[in-house]
């Protein structure tokens, strides 16, 4: 073989691949901060979502079950597993993975519920629903919240000091 022959099946040299993976880098630099801000942004859509459905269940479930009022605790919105007969303890109006708690890097929870007592049955009057983003700045910046009133705030830093109105 001649020397020209071996010079053009040497494949790549050093440089090259050096200047490939160069631009890549550069590229990656940009492209992967604006892939998290999308991420948070979905996890935060998501978030609403969830809320005005917990909303929804409890309406329906007050109105299902009027001695029982509202619902005090997202596993009572749920299903409690395959195969579970409807009840006020599981009335199976929200998907399991919401009422698990944690949803699309949100942790949700229903708290401050008031309870009244009629004829000897407890009975909730009132509540709040909120989420939060389970690492913020990482799967959501703001936090949300939501009560009987439906309407939805947020949080801007990420809590459950919601003032801030959803538009």
């Amino acid at each position: 073989m001649s020397s020209t022959n071996r010079r053009d099946e040497r494949g790549f040299t050093l440089i090259e691949l050096l200047i490939v993976m160069s631009i890549i880098i550069i590229i990656a630099t940009f492209a992967i901060p604006n892939i998290t801000k999308i991420m948070r942004q979905s996890h935060e859509t998501s978030a609403i979502n969830s809320l005005q459905t917990i909303v929804k269940a409890q309406l329906q479930y007050s109105s299902t079950y009027p001695q029982n009022g509202f619902a005090c605790s997202m596993s009572a919105l749920g299903s409690g597993g395959k195969g579970a007969t409807p009840g006020p303890q599981a009335a199976g109006l929200i998907p399991d993975d919401l009422a698990s708690g944690h949803k699309a890097g949100y942790v949700f929870n229903i708290t401050n519920c008031t309870k009244v007592t009629i004829n000897n049955q407890d009975q909730i009057t009132s509540y709040e629903v909120t989420a939060v983003p389970e690492a913020v700045g990482k799967t959501g910046d703001r936090g949300f919240c939501s009560d009987d009133a439906q309407q939805i705030k947020s949080d801007p830093k990420g809590g459950t000091n919601c003032v801030n109105p959803i538009q």
